[in-house]
């Protein structure tokens, strides 16, 4: 289970690293998108005429920066960095497009080359940079490793949360993307070569440092939020545990209440038909006895039992009180047969049978009458209520237990009905077929 959970936080981590790698690189990728669009949609552009002639010939001065002139005595200024870039040499013939000067007397400034020497002047040829599927493609991996690295660090706290150890994860998260913003990969403009960030020359490139701040910021976020989520889930958890925990104590203790007492008692009775020689009537007491008991034990805490089990529970536990109680005790049992599939929670019926017997008189001159029918989808037991004389005390652990079992089991409540001559309990049936 362990083993499961963490490569569900492996999956988890690794499909959110991926949002995050796109939406750190979303704008890269829309203006390669829109550059994709432009070139299939777009017409060729007719080649721009110069108003003057087309070649000159580039003269450069000692301190590094040159002039195209032209035959007649005009000129275009070329920067140095331009000349170094280009890779133009004294002498060439240059066919190139340019900008107006700036200022009245000023020189034009060449734009852009068209051709050297009487060939089309070839870019590519300056820049030898990857494509930029390929530039894309290292992007995505890299923001991708990142996000998953921090992420990793982070989410592990969930397991054991607090704000030090959340605060120290975060700390090791910035060293870490310190340590991974050194070595992203980037691309040298005059080479086209794909190097370290650290050896660029260009350490604090704002446009990356953006980059991995906002991956960093993400990450953080999510690392929170989800570390406050397995928080919430294990605490849900951890409350239902303890919710079965307190059910299985109660229903013990009830076990606990039910084996001296009546354990006792049905001994005595047992003893009393051995005594009065009724062998027939002590072998069936027997068996009622030891199926109450074996009920109990084997099906106590199941969720769920059917009515018709239950039933028959009731048939064995009440034979019991008849032979203790003979020809005083009475049981008026009314079932829909409908009802029998429908369930309810193991052993509902045992503490109302019992509580009615300790608490009210059973004489001979005023026979008790225990009820148990259904009524539209519910379980109603009722009794009069005879109180004896000198009653005796009672704890309410059967009857709040039961209410809490319905409510845990079910989701549902039960209805207690007492007006002062009858008291009555209302349990509503679950039906399988709607609840699967």
């Amino acid at each position: 289970m362990k083993l499961q959970s963490k490569y569900a936080d492996v999956v988890l981590n690794l499909l959110v690293s991926v949002a995050i790698s796109l939406v750190v690189n979303f704008s890269y990728v829309l203006l390669m998108l829109v550059d994709l669009n432009s070139e299939s949609s777009a017409q060729p552009a007719p080649k721009r005429s110069l108003t003057r002639m087309e070649e000159g010939r580039l003269v450069v001065h000692p301190d590094g920066y040159g002039y195209i002139v032209y035959a007649n005595g005009d000129s275009v200024y070329v920067p140095p960095q331009r000349i170094n870039r280009l890779r133009l040499a004294p002498g060439d013939r240059i066919v190139a497009e340019f900008t107006p000067p700036r200022r009245h007397g000023g020189h034009p400034m060449i734009q852009k080359v068209l051709a050297r020497n009487g060939h089309e002047f070839d870019y590519t040829l300056l820049y030898n940079r990857p494509s930029q599927g390929s530039e894309l493609l290292l992007q995505l991996i890299y923001f991708l490793v990142v996000s998953f690295v921090m992420l990793s660090i982070l989410t592990s706290v969930r397991h054991d949360y607090s704000m030090s150890r959340y605060v120290k994860r975060c700390l090791w998260c910035c060293l870490a993307a310190a340590g991974l913003y050194c070595v992203a990969p980037v691309t040298e403009w005059h080479t086209g070569r794909i190097l370290p960030n650290c050896t660029s020359g260009r350490m604090f490139d704002y446009m990356l440092l953006l980059k991995c701040s906002f991956a960093v910021v993400v990450s953080m976020l999510y690392g929170r939020i989800y570390v406050l989520l397995s928080q919430r889930q294990a605490v849900e958890v951890e409350n239902e545990r303890l919710k079965n925990e307190n059910l299985t104590t109660r229903y013990n203790m009830l076990v606990g209440q039910i084996n001296p007492h009546f354990f006792f008692n049905s001994l005595n009775s047992l003893a009393m038909l051995v005594r009065e020689r009724q062998d027939e009537k002590a072998l069936t007491y027997i068996d009622q006895l030891s199926y109450t008991f074996r009920y109990i034990i084997q099906n106590g805490q199941s969720a769920l039992m059917t009515l018709d089990e239950e039933l028959k529970f009731v048939e064995a536990y009440s034979y019991l009180f008849k032979i203790r109680y003979a020809d005083k005790l009475f049981f008026d049992i009314d079932i829909d047969p409908k009802y029998l599939p429908w369930r309810l929670p193991a052993l509902s019926l045992q503490p109302l049978i019992g509580n009615a017997v300790k608490h009210n008189t059973i004489t001979r001159s005023k026979p008790f009458h225990i009820s148990i029918r259904t009524d539209g989808g519910w379980l109603e037991v009722s009794n009069p209520k005879i109180p004896k004389l000198e009653p005796e005390p009672s704890t309410g652990i059967g009857l709040e237990n039961l209410r809490n079992r319905w409510q845990l089991i079910t989701g549902r409540q039960i209805e207690i009905l007492d007006d002062g001559e009858t008291f009555r309990v209302r349990m509503p049936l679950q039906n399988p077929e709607t609840s699967r």
